[in-house]
């Protein structure tokens, strides 16, 4: 089987861009490293693509793997003939070679294999012939046999009707006309299963076809099932899928077939719908499984890539009550300049809070604090109000509520210890919290995806699929961005092409006893070998390396076309690190960027990279996104009134809108309908994570605290 033509076809590629990429991930190689550094043997394929393609190529094997295992089952059994071969090569599906095997697969005792046991097979396979002018019940006659427990005619028939019913459920063309059938056709019914209130009300009388089964809604109704608060049917349009299942057996006009039509119907009515329903359950859960994966993975790829807000020296503040807010102030890089806690949150602490104040505000002084970043948890509405007082003392601050604030102390606390060993999981955290609004990539990649909380019904989901997703989307965020490696946390390395969590704390030991002075110097790093260091060198930056291209995204294994690219156009490469060479790629198109490449034995796609990394050195693709929304002032759910404009920011994109953080510590929802003036089939056409817009209030719960907004003026 040629995997390659297959998805090739698939895909809408050239085969010889699949083989290549086949071929590239069967030797070894990761993802990132073929998406960035082989262009030339795939034809610039992005790594998105090439990772559906893996994964494709993955389910495509697996298939071939059964359809071995079923021909060689069926060749034991003595079984397997040209036509089944045939067919089971045609099968496109797991479900299509299931269907195949299943009269063959070992059954459990079932009624027909009773009648069977009975010697009743022949009687079966004489009523499906239908001959014209047969006596059924002069033939059934013939089985009546008290000792095998077939006291009569009708029990004859009864048995033989049992097998037919299974050879019917049994028939693989059958299964998935019908299959067919009730995902164009079903409905899906659900009913209140206790009387008693829940979230799941609105599902207590609703139905809705099949094929419109929003993802979301089949995850809620599962989960209102699961726990016991939903029924839940598939209606089945009856009398056209009995028809079916009789046009495909009973041939009218003789007495024999009025007994396969009885079969036909139980058939229906005991083995198939139910095994279909299940099927069709089925098949809808893992649609809504592989939909919600997908937003999710949206939703976690455009947090990530949020910019970072650089340049500035953060004060971070994890809100608490009792035990205080800690503080932690942190310069450009990271890097912890002063802690302290302060007790500024709870009614009757004045004196505390001139304390604070007098904290803060020398904090401020001393570190030329520029940004303020507080944590979305307990107490954080306080905070915010107490450093929002406090701003007029602390020229060119703004602050932001920082997100996932519990997520935070989980990372802080399990991970920072070995950093900060002598402060506290709160001081830990307000550090973490700081850092996150520097650079969230950094941050958040300590953090496992499914906690971060930019998804749905996530607990509903598969988990491995889930994880496997989503390590996919960190992996192509940490390598899209780059890394340096002279400061990089080692959960951040080990996401870097080629490196794992063993070898990336490898790599900040070796950092901490020798330092890393050029990427050169990654290959004395121990269980660092050749093949590690070509997948994760061009994706690690050493900025303090003395040769400038350490510092960018070209790879080592093109420095020579690099070098030999600066000296044909008369540059020096000393220039680079003093801030690129922008004109470089002018000269090279002057040249002739084609004769170029071939004189430098390089593709066109490598010396492009090459040109752009030679422009702007270390360019971070994050900068072209917009920046956080950095605030001075405080809004109250109480302050919001039907049709005030306000700017806020996506924080998440679900099936049926996205939440918006407007600054009142409740995001508000916009749903769908209210996104834009033409008709769209998901959010995520119109909005991402981290997007800041122009929204406007349509209803406040204040009691609920549920906020409705719309993107539309007008629209309510």
């Amino acid at each position: 089987m040629n995997f390659a033509e297959m998805l090739a076809r698939e895909f809408h590629l050239k085969a010889q861009q699949v083989q290549a990429v086949i071929e590239l991930l069967d030797a070894g190689n990761t993802i990132p490293f073929i998406a960035r550094y082989r262009k030339e043997a795939h034809g610039s394929l992005d790594d998105q693509v090439i990772r559906e393609i893996a994964e494709r190529l993955e389910y495509l094997r697996n298939l071939q793997k059964r359809r071995e295992e079923i021909e060689k089952s069926l060749t034991e059994q003595g079984v397997l003939t040209d036509e089944l071969t045939e067919k089971l090569t045609a099968a496109k599906t797991l479900a299509e070679l299931e269907d195949l095997y299943r009269p063959f697969r070992p059954k459990r005792r079932t009624r027909a294999t009773v009648a069977k046991e009975r010697g009743l097979e022949p009687l079966a396979l004489w009523l499906l012939l239908q001959l014209p002018k047969g006596d059924v019940q002069a033939e059934a006659q013939k089985y009546v046999d008290p000792e095998k427990e077939v006291p009569d005619v009708e029990a004859a028939l009864a048995g033989a009707r049992d097998i037919i019913a299974e050879s019917v459920s049994d028939d693989a063309a059958l299964r998935k006309d019908l299959r067919a059938l009730l995902l164009r056709e079903g409905v899906i019914e659900t009913a209140a299963a206790k009387d008693e209130d829940s979230v799941y009300r609105m599902y207590y009388d609703f139905k809705e076809p099949v094929p419109r089964m929003a993802a979301h809604r089949v995850l809620a109704v599962n989960r209102g099932e699961k726990e016991e608060y939903l029924k839940v049917t598939l209606h089945a349009p009856e009398e056209t899928a009995l028809r079916a299942v009789q046009n495909a057996f009973v041939r009218p006009g003789c007495e024999a077939a009025e007994q396969v039509a009885l079969a036909c119907a139980d058939a229906w009515e005991r083995l198939l719908f139910p095994s279909l329903e299940r099927e069709i359950r089925n098949e809808l859960t893992d649609r809504a499984n592989a939909a919600a994966i997908r937003v999710f993975s949206q939703n976690l790829h455009q947090l990530l890539m949020q910019p970072p807000i650089k340049g500035k020296v953060t004060l971070g503040v994890d809100p608490g009550f009792r035990t205080g807010c800690k503080l932690a102030v942190i310069d450009e890089n990271g890097k912890v300049l002063e802690t302290g806690v302060g007790y500024f949150t709870l009614p009757g602490q004045e004196y505390q809070k001139e304390q604070a104040a007098r904290l803060i505000v020398s904090m401020a002084k001393r570190h030329r604090i520029t940004a303020i970043a507080i944590g979305n948890g307990t107490a954080s509405r306080e905070s915010e109000q107490f450093i929002v007082s406090l701003l007029p003392q602390l020229p060119g601050a703004a602050y932001v509520i920082v997100s996932e604030a519990g997520a935070s102390v989980y990372s802080a606390s399990k991970l920072a210890a070995e950093e900060f060993p002598e402060y506290d999981v709160s001081l830990r955290s307000a550090v973490s919290i700081a850092r996150r609004m520097q650079d969230p990539l950094a941050e958040l990649v300590k953090i496992d995806p499914k906690a971060i909380g930019v998804g749905q019904y996530q607990h509903d989901l598969k988990q491995n699929e889930l994880a496997a997703a989503l390590d996919g989307v960190v992996e192509q965020c940490v390598n899209a961005v780059g890394v340096e490696v002279s400061t990089a946390s080692a959960e951040l390395l080990s996401h870097v092409a080629g490196i794992g969590p063993a070898l990336a704390k490898n790599i900040v030991k070796y950092r901490e006893e020798n330092g890393i002075p050029s990427r050169a110097a990654l290959k004395k790093v121990p269980k660092l070998g050749p093949r590690a260091f070509e997948q994760c060198a061009g994706f690690l930056r050493v900025r303090d390396s003395k040769n400038p291209l350490d510092a960018t995204g070209v790879h080592p294994e093109s420095y020579d076309a690099a070098k030999a690219l600066l000296e044909k156009m008369c540059l020096d490469l000393k220039e680079v690190k003093k801030g690129g060479l922008p004109g470089v790629r002018a000269l090279a198109e002057a040249y002739g960027t084609a004769k170029l490449a071939d004189e430098l034995g390089i593709g066109l796609p490598t010396l492009n990279d090459i040109l752009l990394e030679l422009e702007k050195p270390g360019r971070d693709p994050r900068e072209d996104l917009p920046a956080p929304v950095l605030r001075t002032d405080v809004l109250d759910i109480k302050d919001l009134k039907p049709g005030m404009e306000l700017t806020g920011t996506v924080r998440n994109v679900i099936d049926f809108g996205a939440f918006v953080d407007i600054g009142v510590h409740q995001d508000g929802l916009v749903h769908i309908s209210r996104m834009a003036e033409r008709f769209i089939r998901h959010p995520s056409e119109v909005v991402k994570v981290g997007d800041v817009v122009k929204v406007w209030v349509v209803d406040v719960d204040e009691k609920k605290k549920r906020i409705a907004l719309t993107m539309v003026k007008g629209r309510q």
